[in-house]
């Protein structure tokens, strides 16, 4: 469920009530629908059911004491005529359903046939109030984030080095084997690590430029959400302060600022400084306000040059000054939507537009031709949309959404700081470094490869294939490639990492979900935690993470206590599935992270626990994929695709809107699951299917607009 599970409802209805509310509301009041030959048989069938399963939980016992038993609502208070305008909760009804949490186990199941009837009507309910009302979350004003903007100093300036360390980059790209207009990745790749320390930090960059604070990423969300891109009076004091560092740069200058000859440069004509000065900037500030700019607001900064030149400062001195102001404006920093109307949903003109999708991609500043095509208003017009689309998908600057999207999407910030039981787990550690720096590499070049060759996103679930350096196939154990069995191939230089494409002949291995660093990250020192690698793969995967448990419930001992040592891991997590307000969470989750106990806290295949238990890792995925090994978990995964593509497509979403996604989200996520089917569930047309979805392309104008327009 794309809503965020830890933001109170204000129905405080819990999913169990909100499924058993639509079975009595819908049918009490089926005077709107009734008119279809199917809702008599609805409710024929269903009526007695959630008699029988609900109202004894959820409504007034039998004696007509008016105590509700157990549940947290009382059914027989809620009133039906306002529920097709709560989209929010139809949503949640529809998620609940589809995942079969309800009823609960210990009840007798819902008919397949009633179960999908059910879902049918539910969604027909929500789009036809959709259609009525548009409620797509507005998307706040914001600043860019420090990654974002690094990249457009560095695109506005055409520079050949970087503004300053982005550790938000968790590999470096060495000797450019990142080539998406090639349609092919190198079978041979060189790269660097984060955690293989300040050697990988240290690049070619602006000398005098202090980093800027790393943003923060949302809960179950990405560093560029709007929510937490405020900018303070204090901020944009820093902000100026870092535009002037950056200008006054003892590298910025011909060697590395690429339109240092076109902008800085002193003209011929000496007697003309203010004509040349409005030729120079016009192109520089429609570049880098992203729209063109008013002949007001030229004026302005072309008496701002002038002024200074006039008061004795240098050509150069002047341009650089105006640089730096221009790079400190909020129309450089804010990204907005901007609308005359009071509320509603409008269209996005062709400059937003631009925006969204330069900064989706590339993470930065449209280019000169994405700007020409919004300047000419076609690229509203589908076909020019489509078109720009996919010349970005060929442009090497695709490589800033490889550095950015993927790594937060698998939460993989997380094996930074694992730190394995060193005696338990010697291995896992060589010379000053940690088998981290490797396993973290593994799945992204498994996504960029994903992403340039346009393969299907079911790789992610279960690749054919994968990238292992020499130390990270040791690492794997007896998951190791067909060509390394047997093979002592740890050591070797550690500056850069030399990866090698490898085909997958044991599909223990291969995607994501059992890739070492994920079994790394959701481990503890000392054991694995079930329990966390379940809500990561029910959060990342499914796009549906749970809530967090009670505040008194005791975390699981690293070690079992005196008298638990013989007990496996599942019967230690057993007493969590016991208290009614941990059973559902646990039973959607526990099966998740179970299925993945073979593979110890640094993801090495085991069959047995210390205490010489077998590890039972059999479940059921969705009540109805029985698993009893790793392999028949991932041919459960897949036959949910459709669930997971859904999943997806919400990550995606969310991560190009930058705002958490709310109910109306909900049918261009499923629209855009349809397409990726279609496709064969291949990534560049997901992606192009969200470029085209109607949240993308629309913007939602709360009542009280902000004006960003700048001084």
């Amino acid at each position: 469920m794309l809503l965020n599970p830890k933001k109170p409802s204000k129905h405080s209805l819990n999913l169990q009530s909100f499924f058993r509310l639509f079975a009595i509301a819908t049918l009490t009041c089926s005077g709107a629908s009734s008119a279809r030959g199917d809702d008599l048989v609805l409710e024929k069938r269903m009526v007695p059911a959630f008699q029988k399963h609900c109202i004894k939980c959820h409504g007034n016992d039998a004696n007509g004491s008016g105590k509700v038993i157990e549940g947290d609502v009382d059914l027989t208070l809620i009133r039906p005529e306002n529920f097709s305008r709560n989209v929010e909760l139809i949503g949640d009804l529809i998620h609940v359903l589809d995942l079969e949490e309800m009823p609960p186990e210990d009840e007798p199941e819902l008919d397949p046939v009633l179960r999908q009837q059910l879902i049918k009507e539910l969604k027909s309910i929500r789009q036809s109030s959709l259609s009525k009302q548009k409620r797509y979350l507005p998307t706040p004003i914001r600043r860019m984030n420090r990654f974002q903007y690094n990249n457009a100093v560095t695109d506005l300036f055409d520079l050949k080095c970087i503004v300053f360390t982005l550790p938000e980059r968790m590999m470096r790209e060495h000797n450019g084997y990142f080539k998406p207009a090639s349609g092919k990745m190198a079978d041979v790749v060189t790269v660097g690590s984060r955690p293989l320390g300040k050697s990988q930090m240290i690049e070619r960059r602006l000398a005098g430029v202090a980093a800027f604070p790393q943003d923060l990423r949302a809960e179950h969300g990405y560093d560029n959400r709007a929510d937490h891109l405020s900018l303070s009076p204090l901020l944009m004091e820093s902000f100026l302060k870092l535009g002037q560092s950056i200008t006054q740069s003892p590298d910025f200058g011909p060697r590395n600022v690429g339109v240092w000859k076109s902008f800085f440069t002193k003209p011929k004509n000496v007697n003309d400084y203010e004509n040349a000065v409005r030729v120079r900037l016009k192109p520089f500030l429609t570049k880098a306000f992203r729209k063109t700019v008013d002949q007001k607001t030229l004026d302005r900064y072309v008496a701002f040059v002038t002024r200074q030149i006039d008061s004795g400062v240098s050509f150069e001195g002047a341009m650089k000054s105006v640089a730096a102001a221009t790079i400190a404006s909020p129309r450089f920093l804010y990204l907005y939507d901007k609308s005359e109307a009071k509320s509603g949903v409008e269209p996005t003109d062709d400059f937003e537009l631009a925006s969204r999708l330069s900064f989706f991609l590339w993470g930065s500043l449209p280019d000169k031709e994405l700007l020409e095509t919004a300047i000419k208003g076609k690229l509203s017009d589908t076909k020019q949309l489509v078109s720009q689309f996919q010349r970005m998908l060929k442009d090497k600057k695709l490589k800033r959404f490889c550095d950015s999207f993927p790594s937060q999407w698998l939460q993989l910030e997380r094996i930074i700081s694992s730190v394995p039981n060193q005696q338990q787990f010697p291995k896992f550690y060589f010379l000053k470094y940690r088998d981290s720096m490797h396993m973290m590499l593994e799945p992204l070049l498994l996504f960029e490869t994903v992403l340039i060759e346009n393969k299907s996103i079911t790789q992610f679930i279960d690749s054919d294939f994968t990238y292992r350096s020499l130390l990270l196939e040791n690492a794997y154990q007896d998951l190791q490639s067909e060509q390394y069995k047997g093979k002592n191939v740890n050591g070797g230089a550690v500056g850069v990492l030399r990866f090698i494409r490898v085909p997958i002949s044991d599909r223990r291995t291969g995607g994501v979900i059992t890739n070492a660093a994920v079994m790394t990250m959701t481990s503890g020192p000392e054991r694995t935690q079930p329990i966390t690698r379940g809500a990561w793969i029910a959060g990342v995967i499914f796009n549906d993470p749970p809530e967090p448990p009670p505040a008194d419930v005791p975390a699981l001992g690293e070690k079992p206590p005196t008298g638990e040592e013989n007990l496996t891991l599942r019967e230690r997590l057993a007493m969590h599935r016991k208290r009614s307000d941990c059973r559902g969470c646990h039973e959607q989750i526990d099966p998740l992270g179970f299925a993945l106990e073979n593979y110890n806290a640094v993801g090495v295949w085991r069959n047995k626990y210390e205490n010489d238990r077998e590890v039972d890792m059999s479940g059921t995925l969705f009540r109805k994929h029985r698993f009893t090994n790793v392999v028949e978990f991932k041919d459960a995964i897949l036959l949910e695709k459709k669930r997971f593509a859904r999943g997806f497509a919400g990550h995606l979403l969310s991560f190009a809107l930058g705002r958490e996604l709310g109910a109306a989200d909900q049918i261009a996520i499923e629209q855009i699951a349809e397409q990726a089917e279609e496709n064969d569930y291949k990534i560049q047309a997901m992606l192009q299917a969200v470029v085209l979805s109607e949240p993308f392309r629309t913007k939602s104008i709360q009542k009280k607009t902000i004006n960003a327009q700048t001084r």
